[in-house]
């Protein structure tokens, strides 16, 4: 399995992990903070390859910006969130700087 992959993997993860961390309600639904806390671990465990081929900082980049963006669009679709024009503006550039990463960076 690719660097790649890895990575694509591991913000599957952490996108799950997130969404469960908000279900839990500040763990007052345990359950759903105690998958988060097993997703996250899990998460980790599938980035550590990608980190052996890809830069540091590219895979920290398309980790996080992905991430940031998929939240961001699950908080407003299912948990009704609402953005200011600007704060989507600034993800989209935060998504941009991601797949430029991506399309820039050779593993």
């Amino acid at each position: 399995m690719g660097a790649w992959v890895y990575l694509i993997a591991a913000i599957a993860l952490e996108i799950l992990a997130t969404t469960f961390l908000k279900l839990s309600d500040g763990f007052a639904k345990w359950h759903w903070g105690i998958l988060s806390i097993l997703l996250y671990s899990a998460c980790f465990w599938v980035l550590a390859p990608a980190l052996k081929t890809l830069p540091v900082g590219v895979v920290y980049a398309i980790w996080s910006g992905a991430g940031i963006v998929a939240i961001t669009l699950i908080g407003v679709f299912f948990f009704d969130e609402r953005l200011a024009f600007l704060q989507f503006l600034f993800i989209a550039m935060i998504l941009i700087g991601a797949v430029g990463l991506q399309l820039t960076t050779q593993a």
